[in-house]
C-alpha cells in the first residue's frame, strides 16, 4: 500500500487528474498509441511538450512556448575572456559566487579511460556552476591512474591539458569546500543547514571518480528521480531529458562539461518550481510514516487505516 499510494506531487493530466508515476507515463497516456481520446485531443490543441501542461487557448499556449523552449548555451570557451578562461580552467574558485550563492550547485564531470582496456572511468575535468548559470569552478584534473584512452572523439581532452592539472585530492577539497559552505560535517549529515544541494546526472558516478561522498539528502539526481525516469524507473539520458524537457540538443559533438551543468540545473530549476497542492492524505511528518509503528500495531489495522498513514516514497523537489 506504501509503494502504490499516489502523491499529489506526482505528473497528473490536466484533463482527467490522472495521476502518473514518470512524465513518460503522462505522455503515453496523452500522445501515446493507447492514448485516451478526450485527454489526447484536448493536449494536441492546447498542450505543451515540454512541461505538459495544458493551456486556455491555442494563442497562450503559442506565448508559453516561447519562453519554455529554451536555446542551448553558448560553449564555455566563449563565455569568457582570455584572462576570465585561463583562472577558469587553472582552478580557481570564484569567490564572488560562493560567499552569497545560491541553493543549489551543478556539477558535471568528463572521464577518461584507465586501466589495459581504457574501461576505467578517471576524471579529468570537472565543472560548478551555480543557478544563474555562472561557472563557480572549472579546471582539469590530473588523474591518479594513468591514462591509455582519452576518448579525444567524446572529450576533446589530449595528455596536454592533463599534464599539469590539479591533482585529484585538491579538487575534491575545493568542491567540498564549495559545496559545505562552512557548514559542520554534522549539520551536514543531519539537515544540510547553509550546505549547498549538489545537482547533476548520474551524480554516483561523478562523486565515485572524485573519490568523494555528499550525503544522500543534499543530492538531486536527474537519473534517479522518479518523475524523470522511463516507466520501467530505468534512467534517461541527459541528452533525452533536455530534448524533451527544455527544447534543444546537447552532446553532438564534443562534451561540453558547462553545457551539461547548466543543461541539468535547468532541468531541476523547471521541476523545482512546479506548484502542487499540499497532500490531503499521509502525514507530512515522519512520524506518520509506517516506520514509527510497530509491525503488531500494522496487523490490527484495517485497509482504510493503513491508506491514511501512507504516503509516497519520494521528496519531490518543488519542497525544496
Amino acid at each position: 500500500m506504501k509503494i502504490s499510494y499516489h502523491s499529489v506531487h506526482q505528473p497528473k493530466c490536466a484533463v482527467c487528474q490522472k495521476l502518473s508515476k514518470s512524465f513518460e507515463s503522462l505522455r503515453e497516456h496523452l500522445t501515446g498509441p493507447l492514448s485516451k481520446a478526450h485527454c489526447s485531443g484536448i493536449f494536441s490543441d492546447r498542450g505543451c511538450n515540454l512541461c505538459m501542461n495544458i493551456f486556455d487557448s491555442p494563442s497562450s499556449l503559442i506565448k508559453h512556448k516561447e519562453a519554455c523552449s529554451l536555446s542551448a548555451p553558448v560553449p564555455f570557451e566563449k563565455t569568457l575572456s582570455n584572462a576570465e578562461s585561463q583562472k577558469k580552467i587553472s582552478g580557481a574558485i570564484d569567490e564572488k559566487r560562493t560567499c552569497r550563492g545560491p541553493k543549489a550547485v551543478a556539477m558535471d564531470c568528463e572521464m577518461v579511460g584507465g586501466g589495459s582496456n581504457g574501461t576505467l572511468d578517471l576524471c579529468a575535468r570537472v565543472c560548478l556552476v551555480d543557478e544563474d548559470e555562472n561557472v563557480i569552478f572549472h579546471t582539469y584534473v590530473q588523474p591518479q591512474l594513468p591514462v591509455t584512452n582519452y576518448r579525444y572523439e567524446v572529450t576533446g581532452l589530449t595528455e596536454e591539458d592533463i599534464k599539469n592539472a590539479m591533482p585529484l585530492k585538491e579538487v575534491k577539497d575545493k568542491i567540498l569546500e564549495i559545496l559545505n559552505n562552512g557548514e559542520s560535517t554534522g549539520r551536514l549529515m543531519l539537515d544540510g543547514g547553509k550546505a549547498r544541494l549538489l545537482v547533476g546526472h548520474g551524480l554516483e558516478h561523478d562523486l565515485d571518480s572524485l573519490r568523494m561522498n555528499y550525503p544522500d539528502h543534499m543530492l538531486r539526481d536527474t537519473a534517479k528521480y522518479r518523475p524523470l525516469m522511463k516507466t520501467n524507473l530505468v534512467s534517461h539520458s541527459l541528452k533525452y531529458l533536455t530534448r524533451t524537457y527544455l527544447g534543444y540538443d546537447i552532446q553532438s559533438g564534443v562534451h561540453d562539461p558547462y553545457e551539461d551543468c547548466v543543461s541539468v540545473m535547468r532541468l531541476y530549476k523547471r521541476f523545482r518550481r512546479q506548484d502542487h497542492q499540499v497532500e490531503e492524505i499521509g502525514n507530512q511528518n515522519t512520524t506518520g510514516s509506517f516506520d514509527s509503528y510497530k509491525y503488531k500495531e500494522l496487523e490490527k489495522m484495517s485497509p482504510n487505516e493503513l491508506y491514511q498513514i501512507s504516503k509516497s516514497d519520494y521528496r519531490c523537489w518543488c519542497l525544496d
